[in-house]
């Protein structure tokens, strides 16, 4: 079964294709190579044995995804990953953000519907429920302004595809809430690549860790909190992923109770900025440098998923955890450095 997955050789996506060859299914990979390396495209091959079918292309150009599905009328299902993502970014470029996160999943979605059947996972996020009124979140909690234009895009993205799926007798779709993703595989093959400064607080850490680096910041320290600092709900990446999978065998199956159902991707536990950084330390055996810097436009104080209907429902849960995920994105780290 050929499942193509946009922003394939991104962090999360990377790590979904390899997740999907282990369930036995094709992938097609589309990325425009924005925020990652071709090289990614080698690590996915060296885990699996497999090198999936990959076509270098920006989405928001829809005569190339017009093209793409006249190339690929075998696709069936589509893992839609490729969005800009960083929260800071889009406050200071708002258009940048609507441009790439939207127009390029309408394009995709003028597609999906013209088959006779089609599904599709769509990459949401817990930035859709903005601060929170009660930790943990349900699917249930409200859906507040976004306090980013990033956490606006997912919550535009959501609602044309409740709009689409509705009027659309052939497609069937889920959006996944993440939380936090964090951390590599454990070959230390793939894992997150961002270009330029981070925008993440791991990725960030390890960094700093590897000396690439002067100091972290951490943003705020007089939030209401027991240490003053952010709380999220980091899930491992390689947990996410599998995530992917079931919810793709959910549609596949036909076991989807309703057209569009949404599920929160989350540990259901949330850390601290400075837990995560202690047990960093712990993990890695490094000492890190950091500074409290003024707080960051667009940041909830704290936000961890309750994760009762994805557990239920889906049948997954999350196997990893904090240490876990930090041990694996610091051998990720060692290597890009080529520190031993």
């Amino acid at each position: 079964m050929k499942i193509l997955v946009t922003g394939g050789l991104g962090y999360i996506g990377s790590h979904t294709v390899v997740a999907l060859n282990e369930a036995g299914y094709e992938v097609v990979i589309v990325d425009n190579l924005s925020n990652t390396s071709l090289e990614v495209l080698d690590g996915i091959e060296a885990i699996c044995g497999i090198r999936p079918t990959f076509y270098q292309l920006d989405l928001r150009n829809k005569e190339s995804v017009v093209a793409l599905f006249q190339q690929e009328p075998e696709i069936v299902g589509v893992i839609h990953f490729a969005a800009s993502k960083a929260v800071g970014e889009s406050v200071e470029n708002p258009l940048l953000y609507y441009e790439n996160n939207l127009s390029s999943f309408i394009y995709l979605l003028q597609e999906l519907v013209n088959r006779p059947k089609a599904h599709l996972i769509f990459s949401s996020s817990c930035t859709v429920y903005g601060q929170a009124d009660q930790m943990p979140i349900t699917e249930h909690a409200p859906i507040k302004t976004a306090e980013s234009p990033y956490g606006n895009t997912k919550q535009i993205g959501e609602e044309i595809l409740s709009d689409t799926v509705r009027v659309s007798k052939g497609l069937s779709a889920i959006a996944l809430r993440y939380f936090n993703p964090i951390g590599a595989h454990s070959s230390a093959r793939i894992g997150e690549l961002p270009l330029g400064v981070p925008q993440n607080l791991v990725p960030f850490i390890t960094q700093t860790a590897a000396g690439l680096r002067k100091e972290l910041a951490v943003f705020g320290n007089d939030y209401p909190t027991p240490d003053g600092t952010c709380i999220r709900d980091y899930i491992h990446v390689v947990d996410l992923a599998e995530a992917h999978v079931a919810a793709l065998d959910r549609l596949v199956n036909g076991k989807e109770e309703a057209s569009f159902e949404v599920f929160n991707l989350g540990t259901g536990t949330g850390s601290s900025v400075l837990e995560v950084v202690q047990t960093f330390e712990r993990v890695s055996g490094q000492s890190l440098p950091y500074r409290i810097a003024a707080r960051r436009e667009g940041d909830v104080i704290q936000a961890f998923a309750d994760t009762t209907k994805v557990n239920t429902v889906l049948g997954w849960k999350a196997k990893r955890g904090l240490e876990e995920a930090l041990f694996s994105a610091w051998a990720w780290e060692r290597k890009l450095r080529n520190l031993g």
